[in-house]
């Protein structure tokens, strides 16, 4: 494979991308850009100097003008989130940093991919999918992609099973507002609810599922690691490198991923996370789940509590 992949961002989430990225077939080039371009070089050294067990890989820290032919550019750009702090909170610094980033990295790689990392991401996705230029389908914020993976691990420590056999998904804002569909949440095809009584009848009583603690396990596992360890950057950039990995595959994948809405759901102008067919061409589009009436009204809420934070923006 012999895709190049820039990185926006030397922190700890871009560094940790690049690194994982360094051990993976997905990737023959990796550029990393920072403003600070010591600590961009400093990471490029610690990584490329941990290369020689692989097959050869081109590993630079360089400027704008070097992610000419990306194929794919990862924009982690951005003031991390404090503890405490939510991810709204961030928005317009980290709005501000990525309106000055957005012309000068498009000039340099107008045909590439661009997977939106910093937060909070569904507002950054939506103000880069506005003043970049781009076709929407080259545009793809992570969203719950990250709490859909926690969620998946907690309905695996719960139910005992591998987290390969489960599909369950977080919908809306990557943040406090985002919701689990359970309607249409399965263990191999069968609903959770279902699972759970087949293994009663079985004799494994596994506890019924408290889905309200579940989806709190969601909402605060970010705030709690960032509490106990100051920044969350694993987790993440696994989430990241699978949408690369989908970006240079063979076919799509369908994946929970930030894209503007255009009526979907009823929701329209505003960037939130549902399920995407997301692959070579990028976001291909949405596919439509059935959702019960209650779980539209918790994606519609979600959408507009990003509504009313954009308006509060100088974009």
């Amino acid at each position: 494979m012999s895709s190049k992949i820039t990185i926006i961002g030397a922190g700890s989430v871009g560094a940790t991308i690049a690194y994982k990225l360094s051990y993976e077939d997905i990737a023959s080039e990796i550029v990393m850009i920072d403003i600070n371009k010591d600590k961009a070089e400093g990471e490029v050294m610690d990584i490329k100097q941990g290369t020689c067990f692989r097959n050869p890989i081109s590993i630079i820290a360089g400027d704008y003008e070097d992610a000419k032919g990306s194929d794919i550019v990862i924009i982690t750009s951005g003031i991390a989130r404090k503890p405490g702090q939510t991810r709204i909170e961030l928005a317009q610094t980290n709005v501000n940093i990525i309106k000055s980033i957005t012309p000068e990295i498009v000039k340099a790689a107008p045909d590439a991919k661009y997977i939106i990392v910093s937060n909070p991401v569904d507002v950054l996705t939506y103000v880069f999918t506005k003043i970049s230029g781009l076709p929407e389908n080259q545009i793809i914020g992570s969203g719950t992609l990250l709490d859909t993976a926690r969620l998946r691990s907690g309905l695996s420590e719960h139910f005992g099973v591998a987290q390969k056999n489960i599909h369950a998904y977080v919908f809306g804002e990557h943040g406090d507002s985002s919701f689990v569909p359970w309607s249409g949440a399965t263990i191999a095809t069968v609903n959770v609810d279902d699972y759970y009584e087949s293994m009663k009848n079985h004799g494994i009583d596994l506890g019924e599922l408290d889905k309200d603690g579940m989806e709190e396990f969601v909402h605060k596992s970010g705030g709690e690691v960032i509490a106990k360890k100051g920044a969350t950057f694993y987790a993440v950039s696994v989430a990241v490198c699978q949408l690369c990995s989908m970006v240079v595959a063979a076919s799509d994948s369908v994946a929970t991923v930030s894209s503007l809405m255009h009526g979907e759901y009823g929701i329209e102008d505003v960037c939130v996370s549902v399920l995407c067919l997301v692959g070579p061409n990028g976001v291909q589009g949405k596919v439509p789940m059935r959702l019960t009436d209650e779980e539209v009204a918790k994606l519609q809420s979600s959408a507009n509590k990003l509504k009313e934070v954009i308006a509060q923006l100088e974009i």
